[in-house]
């Protein structure tokens, strides 16, 4: 099958595809500067989920079941769906763990930092600047000859286990919806305030959420490889995608009413300087290791890939436990622990990377 999304052009539809349905889910609903964060909805996810009380931010957001799902279908009618494992899955998830932390610190994935910066947020440069810095890093170490090793291919019903999973969860959220005054029903909390009450209508999450995903899948679209490809190759294919994503959204939110420039008091996002900086270098050095953004990881475990589900397990584990751990920030500022595990992360993602060589054979 032809891929047009792969192209030049192709990357660039896909870029003002995604951007356009991220800001038009914040006008349908979603919070605001967060029509799309796979951070943030997998912080909803796994307070839903109760691995965490912070009861603003409970929500089992259906983007996430439709941006797996739609990669999966994309995959399977492109040929693409490939089952594979084995490259050092407890690394890629303590590695997901660790980007978990600077995600919630900084408050969002790479996706969200242009969101926020199309929505006119100016602490999402700040972010911006340290994911560079980050991939930076990364890139540094993989030049040194880092690596995860090789996937091995494996059976379908192991490539199938984490769009199984997503199956289940969506079956979840169908059958257990929200109550209008109950936090929980039989299985799943939600927010009544907060992000987490703030939500798109579910045909609407998941339609989207299912093109994005689809077109997702088809562009090899991820924010870390258009850095690295840059820094690495001096490759702009990727690149200029992410620059449609962002005009895109900031021409909608224009549309929509929802541009509003300034660095104080922007929507779900703090001010701290040198912490937005810090939390998107944790990412953009975590990633970078893993192979991926947190959106390209869904789109990869939609086409097989167990070891980038391993990454988002260890995501969403990390999300829940940012919370518990007091370590995620919030709009007021960071948590009692943030700058603690903040630094524990980062400290753990550079043994990783000085530690993730490839062992030369003795000689005799």
């Amino acid at each position: 099958m032809a891929n047009f999304f792969s192209s030049p052009k192709g990357v660039v539809v896909a870029g003002l595809t995604l951007g356009l349905g991220a800001s038009v889910l914040q006008k349908l609903g979603n919070p605001p500067n967060m029509g799309l964060c796979v951070a943030c909805f997998g912080r909803d996810l796994a307070g839903s989920l109760g691995l965490h009380r912070a009861e603003v931010v409970q929500y089992a957001r259906p983007e996430i079941f439709g941006l797996v799902l739609g990669a999966f279908v994309a995959a399977l009618a492109s040929g693409e769906f490939k089952p594979r494992a084995g490259s050092s899955p407890l690394i890629r998830l303590c590695l997901g763990f660790f980007v978990a932390i600077g995600a919630l610190i900084f408050l969002g994935c790479p996706w969200r930092a242009l969101l926020r910066l199309a929505g006119g947020d100016g602490n999402a440069i700040l972010g911006l600047l340290g994911l560079i810095a980050g991939v930076y890093v990364g890139a540094a170490f993989i030049r040194r000859g880092f690596t995860l090793g090789a996937s091995q291919k494996t059976v379908a019903a192991f490539g199938l286990a984490f769009v199984l999973l997503v199956l289940v969860l969506l079956a979840l959220r169908l059958i257990y919806p929200p109550l209008p005054l109950a936090a929980k029903n039989d299985v799943l909390f939600y927010s009544l305030k907060g992000p987490g009450s703030l939500r798109a209508p579910l045909w609407a999450s998941l339609s989207l959420a299912l093109i994005i995903g689809f077109v997702g899948q088809r562009s090899r679209f991820c924010s870390i490889s258009a850095i690295q490809n840059v820094l690495l190759f001096r490759e702009f294919h990727f690149l200029w995608g992410v620059v449609g994503f962002v005009v895109a959204a900031w021409v909608a939110n224009l549309a929509f009413g929802q541009f509003h420039p300034g660095f104080v008091k922007q929507p779900i996002a703090h001010s701290l300087y040198f912490w937005n900086f810090f939390g998107l270098a944790v990412v953009g050095f975590g990633c970078s290791l893993a192979g991926g953004c947190p959106l390209r990881q869904l789109f990869l475990a939609g086409e097989g890939d167990a070891d980038a589900g391993v990454f988002v397990l260890g995501l969403l584990f990390g999300l829940a436990m940012a919370h518990n751990f007091a370590a995620a920030a919030s709009g007021d500022g960071l948590g009692l622990h943030s700058q603690a595990v903040g630094i524990f992360s980062l400290a753990m993602i550079l043994l990783i990377a000085i530690f993730g060589r490839p062992v030369k054979p003795a000689t005799a």
